[in-house]
């Protein structure tokens, strides 16, 4: 039996799942300038995907960087998330939601 995708497919889901939270945390502390994080994360884990010698190192570096890259967008539907007053809006960056 080969368990690597079902093991892929699990880490997979638990990358995505970190991710969700870290958005939401990234917004409300930092607001939308946050994004510039989330590319840097891409693009430094898009690099060790390209690097890397093990096949399943470099499958899950490559779901960790484009759930960075993905996170960017979401990042900016968190913001408009918050001024719709679905999420709780940070009262110290209270200018950036009006």
């Amino acid at each position: 039996m080969n368990f690597t995708g079902i093991l892929l497919g699990l880490c997979s889901f638990l990358v995505i799942g970190i991710f969700h939270p870290l958005v939401i945390k990234a917004e409300y502390h930092f607001g939308r300038r946050s994004w510039w994080a989330f590319l840097i994360m891409g693009l430094i884990f898009m690099a060790l995907s390209l690097a890397c010698r093990n096949q399943f190192l470099s499958i899950l570096f490559g779901v960790t960087a484009f759930s960075a890259f993905w996170g960017i967008g979401e990042v900016f539907a968190q913001h408009r998330r918050v001024k719709r007053g679905w999420f709780p809006m940070n009262p110290k960056r209270k200018a950036d939601y009006e």
